[in-house]
């Protein structure tokens, strides 16, 4: 989009999930955020989702929905540009809402993570999704009592098909010798990483915040097991910081809530960043164009972490079904106008 004016309409969304998801931030019923048109003079239209994620960052809707009711319903290019810094999901989803929607034509299709509930339902859901050909388990934990949930890694180790792998989400939950305790049972185990073993909440102090940073380096210094950064990379600017501290283990993007998705890709291209690419439980529209970018990403694949649909109650604003691999054709046939529409 060209012209330097724009017509920029929202509609909020409070979306119940068809099950309750369960993790370390407890347990979630439904889904809130916006869903962004943006239309220039000449009556091209895109679409975006600003849809911030409680336990990661301090925006919040009502901040966003404020912010866009300042500008009205037509603003100039500009002053799209100057969104608060702190609202970088609106600034993302108007940036998405800018860029046609459209991916590459290869690969053909990329790898998925079968997404497995909290608690002991996992090895049963384990062992289904295994028999529907997925290869890639991500297992949330730090939600119970760590002793019982440790006594599950064996049986789910036991059960992952031949060259399956498990990843281990624990959402920030464990304090340092939780943590010991389970890199400890990981070494020697099929385990491609575990997520974000601790984390200070949003609206931490510095003081805190580097506390937990200083732990995180020391936990993937300790043992052999990645480690893979998730509640840590809040924006783009901690993944520059990140970067620029040389860390070598996992990227876990939620690019729904990055301010500048595009230039954060480019620089942990450069630096040979080992990416994954994750579900913020975002709709379609969200979803649909960091798909887009993983379509495009140049560097070595990981199996994606959007292994949630059928997520919402209202099928319009899901994705495509959860499937070992998620193919170019059925991420191309997201339709964000049937999205905005089923909003009205």
């Amino acid at each position: 989009m060209s012209t330097a004016r724009l017509r920029l309409q929202h509609r909020r969304y409070r979306l119940p999930f068809r099950g309750p998801v369960r993790t370390a931030h407890g347990v979630w019923t439904h889904r809130e955020g916006l869903l962004l048109r943006v239309e220039d003079t000449a009556g091209r239209a895109g679409w975006g989702e600003c849809a911030p994620l409680p336990g990661w960052t301090t925006e919040t809707v009502d901040a966003a929905e404020a912010a866009l009711g300042e500008l009205g319903e037509w603003a100039e290019e500009a002053a799209l540009d100057r969104l608060p810094l702190g609202l970088a999901c609106l600034r993302g989803a108007v940036a998405a809402a800018r860029e046609p929607c459209v991916l590459p034509p290869e690969p053909s299709a990329l790898g998925v993570a079968a997404l497995l509930p909290a608690g002991g339902e996992a090895p049963a859901r384990m062992s289904g999704f295994a028999e529907a050909g997925f290869r890639v388990f991500k297992w949330k934990v730090g939600v119970g009592d760590p002793a019982d949930e440790l006594g599950l890694l064996d049986e789910l180790c036991g059960r992952l098909p031949p060259g399956g792998r498990l990843r281990l989400d624990a959402n920030g939950a464990w304090e340092r010798r939780v943590a010991e305790r389970w890199l400890e049972r990981c070494a020697g185990r099929p385990v491609e990483f575990v997520e974000q073993p601790v984390a200070a909440p949003p609206g931490a102090s510095a003081r805190d915040r580097a506390r937990a940073d200083d732990l995180l380096r020391g936990l993937a210094g300790a043992f052999p097991t990645p480690l893979a950064l998730d509640e840590s990379l809040a924006g783009d600017g901690d993944v520059a910081r990140w970067l620029a501290e040389g860390w070598s283990g996992f990227f876990v993007l939620k690019l729904t809530l990055h301010a500048a998705p595009t230039a954060t890709l480019a620089a942990l291209a450069r630096a040979r960043a080992r990416v994954v690419f994750s579900s913020a439980l975002e709709t379609r529209v969200g979803a649909a164009h960091a798909l887009r970018r993983a379509w495009a990403w140049p560097g070595e694949r990981h199996a994606l972490g959007f292994g949630v649909w059928p997520l919402f109650a209202a099928r319009a604003l899901d994705g495509p079904a959860a499937a070992p691999f998620l193919r170019r054709e059925d991420v191309a046939a997201l339709d964000l106008e049937e999205a905005w529409n089923a909003l009205a």
